[in-house]
């Protein structure tokens, strides 16, 4: 049995702080290395390394975050568990420039029907275009350019995610959010495909 580790009103473990801090560096590493121009002991290596912690990184690990908090709000046990042959798999793949990243997902237990569901399905997607949306404003902040160039890469990132899970079939969050409202499906689909196209006529032209 864990031990269970409060933060304010969200509970955690020891197993669950060091999955997310594993996911969290290797999916980190993965893009890093797919994104690499020279050698992986290089400095630009590691500076990809950070760029890809603060933007790719904390977009997984804040989505999963996401669903977590919600099913805790409905008296659900959720912790994240970490897909550790999966984590490999995206390392080594990454070597070929190929990202396939399934780090792992929230393990719920408890009484949910299918508005919950839902709702905790769509907290994913949704601190996504959060986060897409914070990059975005860092990216028409007065900042020096190279700053710029993360909080693009951010946005893009995050939007990516969002759109990416909404994808109505099978695991992924957009199948039980469809199955739920069709209202919050279009809308969050919406808003993603809305920052797909500032995107390409917006921020990276800006």
């Amino acid at each position: 049995m864990q031990n269970s580790i409060k933060f304010w009103r969200i509970s955690t473990s020891e197993k669950e702080l060091k999955d997310l801090l594993k996911a969290w560096i290797a999916v980190s590493i993965a893009f890093a290395i797919a994104m690499r121009g020279s050698s992986l002991f290089s400095a630009d290596f590691y500076f990809k390394f950070v760029v890809s912690a603060m933007t790719v990184g904390a977009g997984f690990l804040l989505h999963e975050l996401g669903h977590k908090i919600a099913a805790q709000r409905y008296g659900c046990f959720a912790e994240f568990r970490s897909f550790d042959n999966m984590l490999i798999l995206a390392v080594a793949m990454s070597f070929f420039r190929v990202i396939f990243a399934a780090p792992g997902a929230v393990m719920i237990s408890g009484r949910v029907n299918a508005r919950k569901n839902g709702v905790i399905s769509a907290a994913g997607p949704a601190v996504n275009l959060i986060l897409a949306l914070a990059f975005a404003s860092f990216y028409f902040a007065p900042l020096p350019g190279l700053l710029k160039s993360v909080a693009s890469y951010g946005f893009v990132i995050n939007t990516w995610l969002a759109l990416f899970n909404m994808i109505p079939f099978w695991l992924f969050d957009g199948y039980k959010i469809f199955k739920w409202s069709r209202l919050a499906y279009f809308s969050i689909v919406g808003i993603a495909l809305a920052f797909m196209v500032s995107q390409q006529f917006i921020l990276l032209k800006a």
